[in-house]
């Protein structure tokens, strides 16, 4: 296949003078070496820990746009929060599909030639990646980038969350902002394993779309009789772990409450220092960015940590990473389907009006970059 000499790759740096610039820069394509591969990237999505390389603690909403750079001024403030970024050119984009173009001498780079393969790697708002052979994962025969663009992160969270649920002696799962795709697959995953699952959303048409999906328990936070609701789901499901993509207000203490409340009700079961089955929250995302406030009314059975896919499948092992990833590849068009809100081009990003919608980051809504358009 013909490979253009050079081509587009998308940088967000924060200069010394307080300013956040995301820009197109041309680049040299690659030579892969023997075990690597040169993959055409045709779709890559913006997802929320995109949006943080990208933009990072930048108030976006003074950007401007020169069609081929997208600036903002940053804080006093974001500067020091940003401090050790300060000058670094970061190419963006976590995960993508692509054809592989190019490959070294070596007989499984070889063997990727001419397929469509999902990667995630860094640098995927490019034209053009060249990365390791193993770090490819093949689509099935019929698959499109298009289908495989969203194979990593996204897939391998939901398969991550079920995982870390057996591997610490959970049962049930509770899982805010659950409209979302991901907690759209979480919930045909859920399904498909038996798995009861506790949905948090925030709105009564995104609980309505999650129960024609079959979803058996979501309650709404912004109802008056959330607290109640969410007790009696935790206390049917004897859900104990809790994901929550919001990260900061009161939404992991509430559902930390709720677990004891639900606990409460066994006949017996009350203690002056709480239940004894620990309650785990774990934080996996910041759509709150305020401070994550806990009133420590739960007993002494708890705790709030972060969650990190890359942590996780460190922790598990390659094996349990090999048979997550083989279950996406399988189900990449079924379970893992994405819906995309839009299709835009590297230069589309970089337009303020194209920004803001992205930037916004609402439930169900997701874009796709596509680098060779």
């Amino acid at each position: 296949m013909s490979v253009n000499s050079t081509y587009l790759q998308m940088f967000s740096t924060v200069t010394e003078s307080g300013e956040l610039r995301l820009e197109l820069k041309e680049q040299e394509t690659p030579k892969p070496a023997a075990d690597q591969v040169l993959v055409r990237i045709e779709a890559t999505p913006i997802n929320p820990s995109d949006l943080g390389v990208m933009f990072g603690f930048t108030d976006m909403s003074a950007a401007t746009s020169t069609g081929t750079a997208l600036t903002a001024p940053v804080s006093d403030q974001g500067m020091r929060i940003m401090k050790a970024r300060i000058g670094q050119e970061l190419a963006v984009g976590n995960e993508g599909a692509g054809t592989v173009v190019a490959t070294g001498d070596s007989e499984a780079a070889k063997s990727l030639d001419g397929k469509i393969v999902a990667i995630a790697g860094g640098g995927m708002y490019g034209q053009y990646r060249c990365v390791d052979a193993s770090a490819c994962l093949p689509l099935l025969e019929g698959h499109t980038a298009q289908d495989g663009a969203s194979s990593f992160v996204n897939p391998m969270t939901v398969l991550g969350m079920v995982e870390t649920m057996k591997m610490e002696d959970h049962t049930a799962l509770v899982h805010t902002a659950a409209a979302s795709n991901l907690g759209q697959m979480l919930n045909r995953v859920c399904q498909a394993d038996g798995v009861e699952l506790v949905n948090i959303v925030r709105k009564e048409e995104q609980a309505t779309l999650l129960k024609d999906m079959g979803a058996k328990y979501v309650v709404n936070s912004s109802a008056d009789s959330f607290m109640a609701d969410l007790t009696d789901a935790i206390h049917t499901t004897g859900a104990t772990l809790a994901f929550d993509a919001t990260g900061g207000g009161m939404l992991a203490s509430n559902i930390l409450t709720c677990m004891e409340a639900a606990a409460a009700r066994t006949p017996g079961a009350y203690s002056i220092y709480g239940s004894i089955k620990h309650k785990q929250v774990y934080l996996y995302g910041g759509l709150d960015t305020s401070a994550t406030t806990l009133s420590r009314g739960y007993g002494m059975a708890w705790g709030v940590g972060g969650w990190l896919l890359p942590n996780f499948l460190a922790k598990a092992g390659m094996e349990v990473a090999g048979r997550l990833r083989a279950r996406v590849a399988k189900e990449l068009t079924t379970s893992f389907a994405s819906n995309y809100t839009n299709e835009i081009s590297l230069t589309d990003a970089l337009q303020v009006e194209t920004m803001q919608q992205y930037y916004a980051k609402h439930t169900g809504e997701k874009f796709l970059v596509c680098p060779q358009k």
